[in-house]
């Protein structure tokens, strides 16, 4: 494939959701698989509802994921600006070019004028669009008209000579849009600015995009875009509209089904390379059957001809699946780290407490990946290793403390462990001094063990006992113990 020329394009007018996500993992798969160029670009023409801080927050969940661009904000490059708040000067002098071809022509109908013509074309079961009625006007009488300050727009005169246009899609294969149905649209607005067609269209051909990688809902502007294109007399990029991410229930993925943004998924326990390898998943297959694909691995075998053209369901279910999966095969080290950083933003921690007891948190580490899907889940179930009083949960404390022979299974496990100096205490020697317990109370194992976990953790569910006592130490071990004895 010759140079390839990508563009993740979003509007800062809220978070970035999962579907422009996924957009931009395609577009930065697509070009690091061809050697390519990624770009960003920030379409904040809405100046009403872009914001800075959503621009932030585009480009935190961006870098979260992994996904670097090529050039863009903080970036640069040698196509910018990359705002199209600041390329009004290119949207002007691509407009005087259309204006010199006479590829555009001003029209100075009114909205009550337009809204009127329109109701009517409708009653008479005719074209709704615009009836080109300033196309007629001639050449001397629009320029004298704009001359003389009239309020006008600029429109698109759609080649009439052809019967359609046909949009070469990567994903959907061909798409014809019969030009009797498209209308000459409005490219320049009264005010000077320019609309959204008519500016990523010049966008594309000034930043030499080679290919659009974008939602399927933008399908219906790509032959504005394409005549846009064509009538400035440059090569249209090839196109792949990809297919809409719909919730369980079969309907566009929207908040009612939960978390919809990349910060929020984030909060929610998910990590980057997990919510990569998923979104990545949601129309794209390398073989039909593997679900754990990392970062180099997608970008290695990824192409445009496996997208889908069906609509991709959410699961949340699975990406918590996918989740743990990546928790569990995550190196010690690598773990450990993102594990002291949801303990230090819990506040159990201060910032050098790890470097302090480096071994006591490698070997803290594995117990808990191998049990967690979210890494929401790392401070509850470890609260007990960091706090002086342990908090009992009340219907453990109801279900479990409480019964009959709890307290003689407490007392007796003092007494084993007693006998264990804090120079022996380890998860052996902690195993070896309560493995004859049950025998000896004449009690089923969990019996005797589930009192000790919930005196010690605060609950029923905990890393493994004999393991959680080690790291605990025996001075709290036993004080735990004998409290709730």
């Amino acid at each position: 494939m010759s140079y390839v020329r990508v563009r993740f394009a979003p509007s800062p007018t809220g978070e970035l959701h999962l579907g422009g996500a996924r957009t931009a993992i395609y577009n930065w798969a697509f070009a690091r698989h061809h050697d390519g160029v990624f770009v960003l670009r920030i379409e904040d023409t809405d100046a009403e509802r872009s914001t800075p801080e959503n621009v932030a927050q585009i480009v935190r969940s961006l870098r979260w994921l992994g996904l670097e661009w090529d050039e863009g904000p903080e970036t640069g490059g040698a196509y910018g600006p990359y705002f199209q708040a600041q390329r009004t000067e290119k949207y002007a002098a691509a407009l005087a070019t259309l204006q010199a071809s006479r590829a555009v022509y001003p029209c100075f109908c009114t909205p009550d004028e337009l809204a009127a013509r329109r109701d009517a074309a409708r009653e008479a079961g005719g074209f709704s669009g615009y009836d080109r009625t300033c196309r007629a006007l001639s050449s001397d009488e629009a320029q004298a008209r704009v001359a003389a300050g009239e309020p006008h727009v600029w429109r698109l005169a759609v080649p009439l000579d052809r019967n359609e246009v046909v949009v070469h899609d990567i994903v959907r294969g061909d798409t014809a849009f019969p030009v009797a149905a498209l209308d000459d649209y409005i490219v320049a607005r009264t005010d000077g600015t320019v609309t959204y067609n008519f500016a990523a269209a010049v966008d594309d051909v000034d930043m030499q995009i080679t290919h659009v990688i974008r939602g399927d809902d933008h399908l219906s502007n790509t032959p504005k875009q394409v005549l846009t294109i064509e009538a400035l007399g440059a090569a249209v990029p090839a196109y792949a509209h990809l297919p809409m991410i719909w919730g369980p229930d079969g309907k566009k993925l929207s908040k009612r089904h939960g978390a919809t943004s990349v910060e929020a998924f984030a909060d929610e326990g998910i990590v980057p390379e997990a919510l990569l390898n998923y979104l990545a998943l949601l129309g794209w297959s390398l073989d039909g059957e593997t679900t754990v694909i990392d970062a180099d691995e997608l970008v290695a075998n990824f192409s445009l001809e496996r997208v889908s053209k069906n609509p991709a369901i959410f699961d949340t279910a699975k990406l918590a699946w996918l989740n743990g999966v990546y928790l569990r095969d995550m190196p010690t080290e690598e773990f450990t780290a993102r594990m002291v950083s949801e303990l230090e933003g819990a506040r159990l921690i201060e910032a050098d407490d790890f470097e302090a007891r480096r071994a006591w948190y490698l070997e803290l580490a594995p117990l808990v990946s191998e049990r967690i899907k979210l890494m929401t889940e790392i401070v509850p179930m470890v609260r007990f290793l960091f706090v002086d009083e342990v908090e009992i949960d009340e219907a453990a404390r109801t279900k479990v403390l409480e019964k009959d022979g709890a307290a003689d299974v407490l007392a007796a496990a003092v007494t084993a462990l007693e006998a264990v100096s804090i120079d022996k205490w380890s998860v052996a020697a902690i195993e070896a001094a309560l493995s004859a317990l049950p025998e000896q109370l004449d009690m089923k194992p969990r019996l005797v063990f589930q009192p000790l976990r919930v005196a010690l953790t605060g609950t029923t569910v905990s890393p493994p006992l004999f393991e959680s006592m080690a790291l605990l130490g025996r001075e709290k071990t036993l004080a735990r113990l004998r409290a709730c004895a």
